[in-house]
């Protein structure tokens, strides 16, 4: 809205200062700072009424260290986070882009189901929340949403090789200083492509498993964009185990995500590295800021010993943003390594359980793999205390964030 008005001002009275809303970096910075100022100031007085309404934590009895000093520490804290990112997002970001469209809708459903099943918690006082097939709905909803417009909006497009003038390269947003032409298409391509990591023709078109059939080719994108929100999303909500783990966790996928997203956007980079180039798409940098600014407001209070909890309202947010912005900028197959941490809670929780049930079968009686599962309850088991567990697995994900950058260059 803010962008808006100022492109306005500056395009009708060229009032001074309104011209740098037309700039992408200011308005990610802005974005940034927007979020983290709200979900500071606004958490207090949100905590404090969260602990009036009694909307606290039901801890369950794992037999780990600490656990009892957290029963009724306030949850739903996913409302901050979805506040702190919504707002920035509708005050600065590009209203009318397709991709900043998909991912309102994808912070508000995913946060909708997150705040049902805390809804269903806290109040109804049903420990197991929304029932598992309800969010698998849910879940499947978003991905015939998210993957219908990808695949039939007319915005929705990658570009081939021609020539663009710096001038066409800024009414795109593409602002630079360089003042020559740039070779790249001028025709906008309708394509169901996505990149290989660490292949040198990385590029795969999904509609090539059917043979080019539209309809086959559509069915089958639709499923991929099911199975990719439900796995990734899920997989954080098991991560939302400790306090500040998914915070510190998630921060620097968003923050690979945003310059992936400026790169596949940019004219110059993506030709450059040789990477599809999808226009539009660096606007989705603005609401990666928003989001990593909300992330870190949000661990002000959610860092040992937390404050509040984000409780399914952020967590299945947090896990469903990252999977549709990948597929907003074809990096999906990506998401393996960047949220390698994502994938080793799954995992754990997932071996535990088949390896139980198979030694029970065989042997009648049920065996383990790890202490507890999920992994991060694992090192709680053995002593580790929960600063160094979530320290530790943030570098791990700062290291993975940094190879998935590499996958750039490694082909």
């Amino acid at each position: 809205m803010l962008q808006a008005l100022f492109e306005y001002l500056h395009n009708n009275f060229d009032i001074p200062g309104t011209g740098l809303f037309q700039y992408l970096s200011f308005r990610a910075v802005a974005a940034f700072i927007l979020a983290i100022i709200i979900l500071i100031f606004a958490g207090q007085p949100i905590i404090k009424l969260l602990r009036r309404q009694k909307v606290g934590e039901t801890i369950r009895s794992l037999g780990l260290e600490g656990e009892k000093s957290k029963a009724g520490t306030p949850t739903m804290g996913g409302i901050l986070i979805l506040g702190a990112i919504l707002i920035p997002t509708l005050l600065v970001g590009k209203l009318d882009n397709i991709y900043i469209q998909l991912m309102l809708v994808t912070t508000i459903w995913c946060g909708t189901i997150g705040f049902i099943d805390d809804y269903i918690k806290v109040f109804r006082h049903n420990k197991d929340g929304l029932n598992g097939r309800m969010k698998i709905v849910g879940q499947i909803g978003l991905g015939i949403i998210v993957g219908s417009v990808m695949f039939f909006s007319a915005d929705v497009v990658v570009r081939r090789h021609s020539t663009i003038t710096p001038q066409e390269q800024v009414a795109e947003g593409n602002v630079i200083s360089s003042v020559h032409s740039v070779v790249v298409s001028k025709i906008d391509e309708k394509s169901t492509e996505t990149t290989i990591p660490f292949v040198k023709n990385n590029e795969f078109d999904y509609s090539w498993l059917t043979g080019g059939n539209q309809t086959a080719a559509w069915v089958v994108y639709i499923i991929i964009a099911i199975f990719i929100i439900t796995a990734v999303s899920n997989a954080a909500n098991l991560t939302d185990g400790i306090d500040g783990l998914l915070t510190g966790v998630s921060t620097p996928i968003f923050a690979i995500l945003a310059i992936l997203a400026y790169l596949s956007g940019n004219v110059i980079y993506s030709d450059y590295l040789n990477i599809m180039y999808i226009p539009n798409s660096g606007e989705l940098v603005v609401f990666a800021a928003a989001v990593i600014g909300a992330l870190l407001g949000f661990l002000w209070y959610n860092s040992q010993p937390a404050s509040i909890f984000m409780g399914d309202t952020g967590s299945l947010a947090i896990g469903g943003i990252i999977a549709v912005f990948a597929l907003c900028i074809r990096k999906e197959m990506l998401l393996p390594i960047m949220c390698g941490v994502f994938v080793a809670e799954s995992c754990s929780v997932i071996l535990q359980r088949y390896y139980f049930k198979y030694t029970k079968r065989k042997y009648g009686e049920g065996r383990r793999i790890f202490r507890m599962s999920p992994l991060h309850h694992h090192y709680q088991k053995g002593g580790m205390a929960d600063p160094k567990i979530m320290i530790r697995f943030t570098i791990v994900s700062l290291l993975l964030a940094a190879i998935s950058l590499a996958t750039l260059k490694i082909r």
